[in-house]
């Protein structure tokens, strides 16, 4: 099968895709906003430079392309959330080998940052293009709203266990124990 358009047109088309606020990731931030979630964008000095950093609740989430990330295709040990279409990624049958090269890179890449934020104690989230459909987007934030809130409990419950473990080692000052109602 060959290509419908030109080189010049492919080229043209191709070079017009952004990598910065397309409209998945803007999907996801006015979602995340109207519900009072607070963020910074492509922070650079975050591993990966992920779409959305959330440090409050030490969350990265990337917002993936499903055809530019592989959605579906070959290697998949991420932190994706589990809804919507199987079918979304189909690679070009022009220049195969190329396309085929170019997902694979993208993906090894991706894992490797999505590693090296876990070793570092940062929850990362992988949002999919097709899981902000009309259909899904509800039920998709639904669900990283869920994991926001678990992770942010995680942490703050250690915290606070740590903090009572200090509180029970030191003496209390308190009145004595009196009933009330009797003189």
């Amino acid at each position: 099968m060959t290509d419908r358009l030109t080189p010049a047109q492919r080229h043209r088309c191709m070079s017009h895709i952004r990598s910065k606020n397309t409209k998945p990731e803007l999907k996801v931030r006015h979602w995340l906003w109207r519900h009072g979630y607070r963020y910074r964008l492509n922070v650079k000095g975050v591993p990966g430079k992920p779409d959305i950093v959330m440090r409050k609740y030490r969350t990265a989430i990337f917002v993936n392309g499903c055809f530019w990330h592989g959605h579906n295709v070959e290697v998949r040990h991420s932190t994706s959330l589990q809804i919507a279409n199987s079918e979304c990624c189909k690679i070009p049958k022009t220049n195969r080998d190329f396309w085929v090269n170019k997902i694979r890179c993208n993906q090894e890449r991706d894992q490797r940052s999505y590693k090296v934020l876990q070793e570092n104690g940062w929850q990362v989230l992988v949002i999919w293009e097709c899981q902000l459909k009309p259909a899904f987007i509800e039920q998709t934030m639904c669900q990283v709203e869920v994991l926001l809130q678990e992770y942010y409990l995680q942490t703050f419950s250690r915290k606070a266990k740590a903090y009572i473990h200090l509180e029970e080692d030191m003496p209390m000052a308190a009145e004595e124990l009196a009933e009330y109602g009797v003189e």
